[in-house]
């Protein structure tokens, strides 16, 4: 099931949050001929990939939804104990 498909120009960086869960593959290719001829045939790609409550923006998420110290850092803390439960679930069946 492809969850994202699109096209960039030779330039450009784009973020993207999938929503579900499980193993995703990323496919990269390039269908310029100018790429091949003038850079070698190479093509270079940064990744920056982040999982878990580490892809959160708490402070939007506290200007947002108008938290508290305390609130935001329970609100962290949860989203750290969920995350630690998804990599459990997922040794156990990993395992299994």
């Amino acid at each position: 099931q492809v969850v994202l498909s699109r096209q960039y120009g030779s330039e450009g960086r784009f973020t993207f949050t999938s929503h579900t869960p499980g193993e995703h593959q990323i496919c990269l290719h390039s269908n310029s001929t100018r790429m091949a001829l003038f850079a070698g045939g190479k093509l270079r790609v940064h990744l920056d990939i982040q999982v878990g409550e580490h892809t959160n923006n708490y402070p939007e998420i506290a200007a947002k939804d108008k938290l508290t110290e305390l609130q935001l850092r329970a609100r962290q803390l949860l989203d750290q104990v969920e995350q630690i439960q998804k990599e459990q679930n997922y040794q156990r069946v990993r395992r299994g």
